[in-house]
């Protein structure tokens, strides 16, 4: 594995410090407008409840993915400094978005991989920036201290995001009614209380916007069963394609094809295959129940307060009942697409 220096870790704290920043103005807004302007300090006590619940609670799945390992792989954590030692270039995210080249086959489903000699389970990818395969490998995150998002921290991983939004939200929409309280009545409030809640109205609302469309990204990923590797990159379907037939009138492909193969009229099949083929989506209640499913009673509360890892060992998934019909299809259409040329 490859070290992480202090540099690493700037994002990390500029991230906390977005999260902190605001609470010292929450609580001028608070102490100001709900205990001396109208005498309601069980009121603000309630806003400050919700507040810092939501600050709690996003804080608290920070830290799991912080310190849980995302997805490790049985065996190749030796195998993975070896590697790292030797190539620190690794495998980048695009890279992990492209068919693999001729020489990588232990790409492959139920393969090894040749960057950290590590066997590389089913939706496993190496991560070039950690040197190492990581289980069911959403993405690598930069802002949460260059950790990659996989198996054991994606449920943690949305639940933060959710806190977050949810957290943005209630202080802009809170604020916003302060300021416009100030505005209808501008005699019976001072002049710095507005002045937090706009900013604070803004502030909130940007960062809601901004995370909320993260948030529903990663929400239509679970709800489809995808990750951001498999959604962004239409060309991993070919690992798992059936051997084409054989045809005099096309040329002659690699079983499975590989994408620099590919003709123009090839390359748009997949593409628009990749729109509904769904390998992995077995329903979208099962979709959530593998991400944030329980087997243990009150199981609801420990997901609740730290999102946890997803259910599962990591290394086998089940298939879409229609996946191989549909694969066969994006066969056949590959063949046909080389044929009409």
């Amino acid at each position: 594995m490859i070290r992480r220096r202090w540099y690493h870790f700037i994002p990390l704290c500029v991230a906390i410090l977005m999260i902190l920043a605001p609470h010292p103005s929450l609580v001028v807004i608070l102490v100001n407008y709900y205990h001396r302007i109208h005498n309601a300090p069980l009121r603000g006590s309630a806003h400050m409840l919700v507040i810092y619940t939501l600050t709690f609670l996003a804080f608290s799945s920070l830290i799991v993915v912080l310190a849980r390992d995302p997805g490790p792989i049985t065996g190749d954590k030796a195998r993975g400094e070896e590697a790292g030692d030797r190539d620190d270039e690794g495998e980048s995210f695009l890279e992990a978005l492209l068919a693999p080249p001729e020489v990588e086959e232990a790409h492959g489903p139920g393969r090894w991989c040749n960057k950290c000699d590590g066997p590389k389970p089913e939706r496993a990818h190496h991560c070039g920036t950690c040197g190492r395969c990581v289980l069911k490998m959403d993405h690598h995150c930069m802002w949460l201290g260059h950790k990659c998002i996989g198996h054991r921290t994606h449920a943690s991983f949305v639940h933060f995001l959710f806190c977050v939004t949810a957290l943005a939200a209630y202080v802009a929409i809170l604020c916003s009614s302060v300021v416009y309280w100030a505005f209808t009545n501008p005699l019976a409030i001072d002049e710095t209380t507005p002045i937090h809640a706009i900013s604070l109205s803004f502030y909130g609302a940007v960062i809601c916007m901004v995370i909320g469309s993260f948030l529903g990204y990663h929400m239509y990923l679970i709800t489809t069963n995808q990750t951001t590797i498999e959604s962004l990159s239409p060309f991993w379907l070919l690992r798992y394609i059936p051997p084409l037939p054989d045809n005099a009138d096309t040329r002659k492909l690699s079983n499975p094809p590989l994408e620099h193969e590919l003709s123009f009229e090839q390359r748009m099949v997949v593409r628009n295959a990749h729109h509904y083929i769904r390998l992995y989506d077995i329903g979208w209640r099962n979709n959530w129940a593998q991400v944030f499913g329980w087997s243990r009673p009150w199981g609801w509360l420990y997901r609740l307060a730290i999102g946890g890892g997803c259910t599962g060992d990591g290394r086998t998934f089940p298939r879409n009942p229609r996946s191989d019909e549909m694969l066969s299809r994006l066969a056949a259409g590959l063949v046909s697409a080389d044929k009409d040329r």
